[in-house]
């Protein structure tokens, strides 16, 4: 128990994890301080909006965070981490649906509106079980877990690597979009699960609804990032580095890797779930869009700008992309696209090693890096 403990708590003694901790916490006070305490009049007030805006912001940096840990310390490009994403999603989403209740368009008890509408007869047999929500909550984690260490056992056994599983990752997402898209799976099909009204008892409308989903969203942030760094920076995570730089010489050695890529693969997955379903209550919509390949390779642009290989340049490059994103699209919403394809590019040829990168050269050193926090130079 004491090493266990030790284990985890050993980023809180990282001066950057302190530092990223400082900052995030820092600026949860002051959003909520400048949300309650200022007028909505004021110019420095921030609205529910821009809350709500934020906590979306703060899921996406989750998502990266769980993204980063399997690419930037294990060399896995996953281009399919929004399966995982969405399929949180959609278990929160079945239980938002399940507290609907009566209170439906169709006025059914039990049945959604849109089974309603299908002509379902009886609520599937896979939808039992979300009207508790420590159900809901658990198949949060146990539906991504599992398909991560269902496709992680095979690929990683038969050894699947480099650009190879990275487009079986994205056949991986795009056959369940194209799945969940199926009003026969009844999942909402097109439409997806929307027309949420609560929460644990509290109305999903509500203003203090809403911030606290941001405060939980930074707080999942937060743990998320100290779980990740705890791994990273224990000889599980060494072994993950090796893996990367050498997987036939880490072999060699002696070490099944495939054991350890599992166990990384599966942790990140599950984070991408917690993401996901932290997600649709603040955005109130889930569907199949979210399973788009388009939408897992923008989480790796999202690393890549930020800085892979260190957790805090992911967090980075989430929030300043899909900030960018939000004023652009309302600017030039046909050219957001090109902007993004654009700023990746420079970024690449100016910061091969992202913003993170540049943040570390112009950051003094005092002591050699730690070679499980910085990524493989491309000319490795």
């Amino acid at each position: 128990m004491l090493a266990s403990r030790s284990w985890l708590s050993r980023p809180l003694h990282e001066r950057s994890t302190r530092l990223f901790l400082g900052v995030l916490l820092a600026s949860l006070a002051v959003v909520t301080l400048l949300n309650l305490a200022l007028p909505a009049g004021h110019t420095l007030h921030v609205s529910t909006y821009t809350v709500t805006l934020l906590g979306k912001y703060l899921c996406y940096a989750l998502l990266a965070v769980a993204v980063d840990l399997v690419w930037g310390y294990l060399g896995i490009l996953s281009l399919g981490h929004g399966a995982f994403f969405a399929l949180g999603g959609y278990a929160m989403g079945m239980y938002l649906m399940r507290q609907i209740g009566d209170r439906g368009v169709y006025g059914h008890p039990v049945l959604p509106d849109f089974m309603v509408f299908l002509d379902w007869q009886s609520l599937p047999w896979y939808w039992h079980g979300f009207d508790m929500a420590w159900f809901a909550f658990l198949m949060v984690l146990l539906a991504p877990g599992l398909l991560a260490l269902v496709f992680g056992f095979l690929a990683f056994r038969s050894r699947v690597t480099g650009v190879y599983l990275s487009i079986i990752t994205q056949a991986l997402t795009f056959a369940l979009m194209l799945a969940f898209f199926r009003n026969e799976m009844g999942f909402g099909g097109n439409n997806g699960l929307t027309d949420f009204k609560e929460l644990l008892g509290v109305d999903l409308t509500d203003d203090a609804t809403r911030l606290g989903l941001f405060l939980a969203t930074g707080v999942a942030l937060a743990l998320g990032y100290v779980l990740c760094r705890a791994i990273v920076a224990s000889k599980l995570g060494r072994v993950c580095v090796a893996t990367r730089d050498a997987e036939a010489r880490t072999r060699f050695l002696g070490y099944r890797v495939e054991r350890f890529q599992l166990f990384v693969f599966v942790v990140s997955a599950m984070l991408a779930g917690v993401a996901g379903a932290l997600y649709v209550p603040q955005v109130g919509i889930i569907n199949p869009g979210e399973f788009s390949p388009i939408f897992s390779i923008e989480i790796v642009l999202w690393v890549a700008l930020g800085g892979r290989g260190t957790l805090y340049g992911a967090v980075i490059g989430a929030l300043l992309v899909n900030y960018a994103k939000t004023v652009f699209t309302g600017v030039m919403p046909d050219a957001w696209l090109f902007a993004l394809g654009g700023l990746f590019v420079l970024v690449t040829v100016l910061l091969p090693r992202g913003i993170a990168g540049l943040l570390a050269y112009r950051r003094p050193r005092r002591a050699a890096p730690d070679p499980s926090t910085t990524p493989r130079e491309a000319s490795a």
